[in-house]
């Protein structure tokens, strides 16, 4: 297994964009602008420019040019902040988000660098139901297909999905538990347990499932979120639990992690 599971797969097309010959002023306001979106709320001269890295007087020449075009603006307090033509931009990206689509790339990568099979799923109709499967090249059984709906009580998959919405809708989809892979009659209201277990995803921001349901079976999931928070896919690495680290600050769970930490901040969800 190779020794850096978090390396950017991109690296390659970086230092080669890197190595082109580029505007040094432009590559000064980006860095201005990046700060700015890292932030998540409106900064001051000063402050914008140290999380820049460069002194108030550099930055500020840049600023009123983002200012003059709209891609950024000023509020009553003098803060800089997003905008018309920010705004704008943000939506045209934004529509032409496609949250499958998208993640295709990062699931072949994240197979290919754990060398580990690697699924998606969402919330369908019926509960979270596989919508990829990148298998590994390793020899690996497990009962998954491509519209597979996964326990929400029992699934690393279906956990995830548990923890990030609303509790109403998770009632009204247990309902339906019995029905789905490893499902069983659920018992309302939640127990406290479940509750708890659901507690810790959302604090590790991961799951993980090992020997259960399935013997010889190991999985760590991840959620993906939107620009509203609210939760599109959730990817999964799964792979045999004899040969499978059950760290979930190992290796393979920070790649995990980094992915869908990645595709959230795509799919333009904040504080990720």
């Amino acid at each position: 297994m190779p020794s850096d599971l978090t390396a950017n797969p991109n690296d390659a097309a970086s230092s080669e964009a890197k190595a082109q010959r580029g505007i040094n002023a432009l590559d000064s306001t980006g860095e201005l602008l990046n700060a700015l979106a890292s932030a998540s709320q409106p900064m001051n001269l000063r402050d914008l420019a140290a999380a820049a890295g460069m002194p108030p007087a550099k930055a500020f020449p840049h600023l009123v040019s983002l200012q003059k075009i709209g891609l950024l603006s000023r509020d009553d307090d003098g803060c800089f902040t997003a905008g018309a033509l920010g705004f704008e931009l943000g939506l045209i990206a934004l529509q032409r988000l496609s949250p499958t689509r998208d993640a295709e790339p990062e699931i072949v990568s994240l197979a290919a660098t754990t060398q580990l099979s690697v699924a998606a799923a969402t919330l369908g109709p019926l509960g979270p139901t596989i919508i990829r499967l990148e298998e590994s090249a390793r020899p690996q059984h497990i009962s998954l297909r491509v519209g597979t709906v996964m326990s929400l009580v029992n699934t690393a998959i279906g956990r995830v999905f548990a923890a990030h919405i609303p509790e109403d809708v998770l009632e009204g989809l247990l309902a339906q538990e019995s029905i789905r892979l490893a499902g069983v009659a659920a018992k309302l209201p939640l127990d406290p347990d479940y509750r708890e277990r659901l507690n810790r995803i959302r604090e590790r921001g991961i799951d993980d499932a090992f020997d259960t349901p399935v013997p010889g079976v190991g999985t760590f999931a991840a959620p993906i979120f939107d620009h509203t928070r609210s939760i599109r896919l959730v990817i999964a690495v799964i792979g045999s639990s004899r040969g499978m680290e059950r760290d979930d600050d190992g290796p393979v769970a920070r790649a995990l992690v980094a992915a869908t930490q990645r595709l959230s901040w795509r799919f333009g969800a904040s504080g990720v």
